[in-house]
């Protein structure tokens, strides 16, 4: 299993969105892939009409066993989403409390790696939604995973959020047996405005080895699919947006040398949106 996360230490950047929307090329693709929500809000477990509120049982009972996972737990916690080839693991708000309950427990940074191990034989993928905050749930993200996005919108502050998030993984990378590549992602990308150029000129100079050379365009048919609980490509699967995303699937597999998915859905033609 390929375990693939997607984080930034700020908000409304388009993580989850992101998350989906690769989730779905490779679930398209005949991939079997697992989505992991993190985030105490819920925004991923929300969008396939489970209610964070009041899920009796989610990632949070994955912590709360002394760092252990049971035999069998994370298999009892899978939801079906609206994409047969897609499970989740859903998050609940009690994951909000995490963090007063952490200190002095041991183990607690590999639940997640060792949940994965667990269902390894059962996906192809696993996409790591992270929460936008450092702590025990994004340093599970990061510690479990092989392949990091970093989606940033192309708007000033969430350039300083960049800042912070790849000063993270520089910690997180001291404690590694090896160094977590990563790409960071532009995302709502909007040509017509002047902060959206001059974002996307600074992540240009700022992070030119790990910026991915293309950008995601603000588009209204990602929150129409969210509307209706269905991963961007199964509701338009040639939206802009879309496009956009099945460029950047391949960028990454080719980064990782994995071998493209066979899959019309992952269109050697799509037109890539560039600067």
């Amino acid at each position: 299993m390929r375990i693939w996360a997607v984080a930034n230490q700020k908000g409304g950047v388009g993580k989850t969105t992101t998350t989906l929307a690769l989730a779905g090329l490779l679930a398209d693709a005949g991939k079997r892939v697992l989505v992991v929500d993190l985030d105490p809000h819920g925004s991923m477990t929300s969008y396939f009409g489970y209610d964070p509120d009041t899920m009796e049982h989610s990632c949070y009972d994955l912590f709360q066993h002394a760092g252990s996972i049971p035999r069998g737990l994370p298999e009892q916690l899978l939801r079906d989403t609206s994409h047969e080839n897609i499970k989740i693991l859903p998050s609940s708000t009690a994951l909000a409390v995490l963090e007063r309950q952490s200190p002095g427990q041991g183990g607690l940074g590999l639940v997640i790696s060792r949940t994965l191990t667990q269902l390894s034989d059962e996906f192809d993928f696993a996409l790591i939604d992270s929460p936008p905050l450092l702590g025990v749930l994004m340093v599970n993200a990061l510690a479990a995973s092989e392949y990091l996005v970093i989606p940033v919108q192309t708007e000033f502050l969430a350039l300083k959020g960049l800042e912070r998030m790849v000063n993270t993984l520089k910690m997180i990378n001291n404690s590694r047996k090896q160094a977590l590549p990563y790409s960071i992602v532009p995302t709502l990308f909007d040509r017509r405005t002047q902060a959206s150029m001059i974002a996307l000129r600074m992540l240009k100079k700022q992070y030119p080895e790990t910026l991915w050379q293309a950008y995601i365009p603000i588009d209204t048919r990602l929150r129409d699919a969210s509307r209706e609980g269905l991963v961007p490509s199964r509701f338009d699967k040639n939206s802009r947006a879309m496009l956009a995303y099945r460029a950047l699937l391949k960028h990454i597999l080719a980064k990782l040398f994995e071998p493209l998915p066979i899959s019309q859905s992952i269109d050697s033609d799509s037109k890539v949106h560039s600067q």
